[in-house]
């Protein structure tokens, strides 16, 4: 009943960008925090960034200061602009929100994923 697709991973060199998509569908009431997630070969997942309903970002130390996390509620969708890349930014890239589906009901919903990759 809800669905989160990603888009825009590819292949960039180093100190390239890319810039992710996320778009959620199906029943929605209303979307709490959203983030992007990430997950290398052989690696956990590991939180990317974080946005509150209001905008109000946070980031992993590993890319503050190079990514920009965004969303549009009214579009249910949220960005991730990755600038600056590094090697060690390659990993799949994977959507979250907090979805709330009626007044008093949730689902933690996670989309397919995305692979960015950084060559050096």
């Amino acid at each position: 009943q809800v669905q989160l697709v990603e888009s825009g991973g590819g292949l960039v060199q180093a100190g390239g960008s890319l810039r992710l998509s996320c778009v959620a569908s199906g029943t929605i009431f209303s979307i709490n925090d959203m983030a992007w997630y990430r997950q290398a070969p052989g690696k956990q997942r590991e939180l990317v960034a974080t946005i509150t309903r209001r905008g109000t970002p946070n980031y992993a130390d590993s890319v503050n200061g190079r990514f920009t996390i965004s969303r549009d509620n009214a579009k249910n969708t949220v960005t991730l602009q990755m600038n600056t890349l590094k090697p060690e930014d390659t990993a799949v890239y994977f959507c979250n929100a907090n979805v709330i589906t009626t007044g008093w009901n949730f689902r933690d919903a996670w989309g397919q994923g995305t692979l960015v990759t950084v060559s050096s």
